[in-house]
């Protein structure tokens, strides 16, 4: 019996954080064994952003994947490939703008959001970033994918593609496209050490994968906590508290957490001994996560993209010929 499909895909845009662990990697690397998955280094789509700076681009995709391979995601399991390898996709994406407004794509939820995270606006929007959701429904159904591991932000985009997959197979009277689902994990997002957004790439508020022990335990004392905290004898709040979000994430023993937030909210628990706990606990996640990085050698690490996109893109070729049949462009095949 035939796996179902599931894919999903980073931006190359630096190296991954623990954000992006407990948001999906955690996921594909128990859904490698469910499904045949897909994982894409989204360098396309990261221009939208660094359009004037590629090299950024360029230098974090070996980092991606040394991170992907760090975490547990298996080669052999998992299909990594690299988005500009593979041409279909944008040639899917031209067939499918077609079947989108821009007014709607003004409306997604999603690109609303990130369009004033950027300052976007009026007619300063570039029209590659306002249609990467039709890209992504390129992505998405150039290999039939019913399964996408998402974060909660991310949802408007799956809705957009099934949207575009539903308009195609009802104009076109076919069902060569299908549709996906998000696949959510327990924490949909993770707050960045500073309490003031989530963690994040290019606010440099995160917890990177690869950092070093040393590093590792200057943010975690660096998390803000509650102000009004001083004294180990003063009543502590638990909202807000970064740390107390990061033990919700990562601690394993749910019951203690709440033992301890009991403790803090009362009084007698100091931030030092919570930051010392939350300290060790990452610290033995990402051990073996950064000695593993160590041993990958660059050339390993390429032979893994090379070969992910040339299995990729055959796929992918599969799906554009059957879309190109359904709406008539396949002069040369009959």
């Amino acid at each position: 019996m035939c796996k179902k499909v599931a894919l999903t895909g980073d931006r190359p845009t630096g190296c991954l954080h623990l954000g992006h662990y407990i948001g999906t990697l955690q996921s594909r690397v128990h859904l490698q064994h469910e499904y045949d998955q897909y994982v894409m280094i989204a360098d396309v789509q990261a221009l939208t952003d660094y359009f004037a700076n590629p090299s950024k681009i360029s230098d974090s995709l070996f980092e991606v994947v040394a991170d992907y391979i760090s975490v547990g995601i298996d080669p052999e399991l998992t299909t990594i490939f690299v988005q500009s390898e593979i041409s279909a996709l944008p040639e899917l994406m031209m067939y499918y703008m077609n079947l989108v407004t821009t007014s709607r794509l003004e409306r997604n939820p999603t690109v609303k959001t990130e369009l004033q995270q950027k300052n976007f606006g009026g007619e300063g929007i570039p029209a590659g970033f306002l249609c990467y959701p039709i890209s992504q429904a390129a992505d998405i159904t150039a290999f039939k994918a019913e399964v996408v591991p998402v974060g909660e932000d991310q949802l408007p985009l799956i809705e957009q593609c099934n949207e575009i997959v539903r308009k195609f197979n009802r104009l076109y009277g076919v069902d060569c496209l299908k549709e996906a689902k998000a696949h959510l994990s327990q924490t949909a997002r993770l707050v960045g050490i500073d309490g003031k957004a989530k963690a994040s790439k290019s606010l440099n508020n995160a917890i990177f994968l690869s950092d070093s022990a040393d590093i590792v335990k200057q943010k975690v004392y660096s998390m803000f906590t509650d102000p009004d905290h001083i004294k180990i004898s003063d009543p502590g709040k638990i909202e807000g508290n970064v740390v107390f979000t990061y033990l919700d994430a990562f601690y394993r023993d749910k019951s203690e957490i709440e033992s301890l937030k009991q403790q803090y909210q009362k009084g007698g628990l100091g931030d030092t001994a919570l930051k010392s706990l939350l300290n060790e606990t990452l610290q033995s996640l990402l051990s073996p996560i950064r000695e593993k990085r160590k041993s990958l050698r660059r050339d390993y690490l390429y032979d893994v993209i090379h070969h992910g996109s040339i299995k990729a893109r055959a796929i992918a070729n599969e799906t554009l010929r059957e879309v190109k049949d359904a709406i008539g462009l396949n002069f040369f095949n009959k």
